[in-house]
């Protein structure tokens, strides 16, 4: 089902993605204050974003059409999206905090 642009733009930065903008609105996740190589992108004045293109910006973020529509209707949380894409592969897991000597 299509989404309003607005809507996946204000969930993807509360999920974690930070938008930058250019010839179109890209959007890159940053996990730990790190940028990740996982991002999409949405065209300026995109209104509504249909089922195709959902499913291109879910490959872009390494998740299934049906995860991204939990992404976005806010069941998967960014710590359940980030447990995630770590278990595939995608972002390395966190470092363990160094000793203060």
């Amino acid at each position: 089902m299509p989404k309003p642009a607005k809507t996946v733009d204000a969930i993807l930065c509360r999920k974690g993605f930070q938008r930058h903008t250019g010839d179109h609105v890209y959007y890159y996740l940053y996990v730990d204050g790190k940028k990740t190589a996982v991002r999409t992108k949405i065209s300026h004045g995109e209104k509504e974003i249909d089922d195709n293109l959902l499913s291109l910006m879910a490959k872009q973020i390494k998740l299934t059409k049906k995860l991204f529509g939990d992404l976005i209707d806010c069941p998967l949380t960014h710590e359940q999206y980030v447990k995630q894409l770590r278990s595939d592969g995608h972002v390395a897991h966190a470092e363990p905090p160094r000793n203060a000597r």
